[in-house]
């Protein structure tokens, strides 16, 4: 029966979640050769395992506390702030740099997503406009149409890395522009921003009045081509001395990271608890007093278990989860060598045969980290937060995701060269595929029906009707490319997807007709 009243334009205009899309595409078991395979999903960018085990054990004793059920501050149980913030100097400051973040800085909400939609409602009004780099996170973008604002593609290309151009956005910004939203690591690219590339942001954001909004939902996931733990950027800097002076200056002034940036953040990939929607917003606390307005209708309260579980304090004689042996090299890196109690659960499944200790998660792994000096990660005899407790599980997760990106782009290489991983880090991978007459989405829906490989088509990422009607041929060249999600499978169904990807193309040459990329 149709409805008796109408809906809302903008949630008219406001595309169709992209993750429910994708799982409607289902094998047609009667019609192809799926009925004998598992589904191999790399769709969505989820943890592969369950929680840690202290954490499970938190979150348990948490939920049987009396007072975990009422409400709390809009902005979040304080002991998790004050957590995340000493959280927080660590990985920004990495022990050389004076970061200056307080629990006042922070407020916690009901997942990123939510961090995200708060934020825009407090600092932008229907009808303004504001810059996301292309590709972009498809629920930004949705963000911003149900609230009748406009988004302005900042395109990016292979040829640059995908990295956006500070010029470029400069060029777009106009007196309804209100913020700069930067994913990084990207999703769906998995490019990490350089901190240089951030600071030109940052500067730029500054001389224009406009906000600064960094989504760092993949910051503990950065890591080096040499297995380096690098520090996301030096924003928070409050020093003079920053690695890169348009950190802290512009026209020989001081500026306070507050001015400009919002750091958003979020708990369900470092912690591996995406269901508990847990996020977080650090900002000046005259912003984030607005921002509150909006999070006490929206969600009152985030989710207390989740915060109470960890910020729950415990004294150990020993770290429960690790210890780090450091040395301070000649070139002034601090080189740290993890040695795990506990196993980190970071890869599902049956690791593939002859797997190292390091891909498996276990024994000692060395880790050189960048400029770090991880006192209070390795400090036995104090008291800490779960939250801090979990640092090396994240340290291990970290390089266990990064090692086994390596094993996706070499596989790839030798199992269906034609797909070529254009960009990849943290959680994803960017891959082009060899099938130039034909859109990402059709492809994407032949490789479920035909092979058993759930993955996300390019055309997710930016508007298809913009990029058709516009002059912009790299945006049009996005449907060229698929995002595979890395961090939720195991080592050894990393390389049945690209033995997989290897037998569509041949199928689809072959039975289909398909013109491969590089074939006559």
């Amino acid at each position: 029966m149709p409805l008796s009243f109408k809906l809302s334009k903008s949630i008219l205009s406001t595309i169709s979640p992209p993750i429910p899309t994708a799982y409607k595409w289902i094998p047609k078991l009667k019609l192809t050769r799926t009925a004998s395979l598992d589904i191999l999903d790399m769709s969505q960018g989820v943890p592969g395992t369950v929680p840690h085990p202290l954490l499970q054990q938190s979150l348990r004793e948490t939920s049987q506390r009396a007072d975990a059920w009422g409400y709390c501050p809009a902005e979040g149980e304080w002991q998790l702030r004050e957590a995340l913030a000493l959280g927080m100097r660590d990985t920004y400051g990495h022990g050389a740099k004076t970061v200056d973040i307080s629990p006042n800085d922070i407020a916690i909400t009901s997942g990123c997503n939510l961090a995200f939609v708060a934020t825009i409602m407090a600092i932008a009004d229907a009808g303004d406009e504001v810059i996301l780099p292309v590709p972009w996170y498809f629920n930004h973008q949705m963000t911003l149409t149900l609230l009748g604002i406009t988004p302005i593609p900042l395109i990016t290309s292979p040829e640059s890395s995908f990295l956006p151009s500070a010029a470029l956005a400069s060029s777009l910004i106009t007196s309804k522009t209100r913020a700069i939203a930067l994913v990084t690591p990207n999703n769906p690219t998995g490019a990490v921003y350089p901190p240089s590339l951030i600071a030109q942001f940052a500067k730029l954001a500054s001389e224009k009045g406009i906000a600064l909004i960094l989504d760092e939902t993949y910051r503990d996931f950065i890591v080096g081509d040499a297995d380096v733990i690098e520090r996301p950027h030096g924003l928070f800097d409050s020093d003079s001395e920053s690695e890169d002076k348009l950190l802290t200056t512009i026209s020989n002034k001081k500026l306070p990271w507050h001015s400009t940036l919002i750091s958003l953040y979020s708990f369900s990939k470092s912690y591996r608890i995406p269901g508990h929607r847990l996020g977080a917003i650090t900002a000046s606390p005259e912003l984030l007093r607005e921002i509150c307005k909006v999070l006490d209708t929206l969600q009152i309260c985030a989710p207390r278990v989740p915060q109470l579980a960890l910020a729950k304090v415990f004294e150990e004689e020993h770290d429960v989860l690790g210890s780090a042996q450091t040395e301070v090299q000649s070139d002034g890196v601090v080189h740290a060598r993890l040695q795990l109690s506990t196993p980190p659960l970071t890869t599902p499944g049956t690791p593939r045969e002859n797997a190292s200790e390091s891909e498996l998660g276990m024994g000692a792994i060395p880790i050189t980290i960048s400029s770090v000096k991880p006192v209070s990660s390795v400090d036995t005899n104090s008291k800490k937060s779960v939250l801090s407790a979990l640092k090396f599980d994240i340290l291990s997760t970290a390089l266990a995701i990064h090692a086994r990106q390596r094993l996706f782009k070499d596989t790839l290489e030798k199992e269906a060269p034609r797909w070529k991983v254009v960009s990849q880090g943290a959680y994803y991978a960017f891959v082009q595929h060899p099938f130039p007459d034909h859109g990402s989405e059709e492809i994407c829906r032949k490789l479920v029906e035909e092979v058993g490989v759930r993955v996300l088509p390019g055309s997710f990422f930016f508007d298809k009707e913009v990029a058709v009607t516009s002059d912009l041929p790299s945006m049009r060249e996005l449907d060229r490319y698929i995002r595979f999600s890395v961090a939720n499978v195991s080592d050894e169904k990393v390389v049945q997807v690209c033995r997989r990807l290897g037998e569509a193309e041949r199928m689809f040459r072959e039975e289909f007709g398909w013109l491969v990329e590089g074939e006559v």
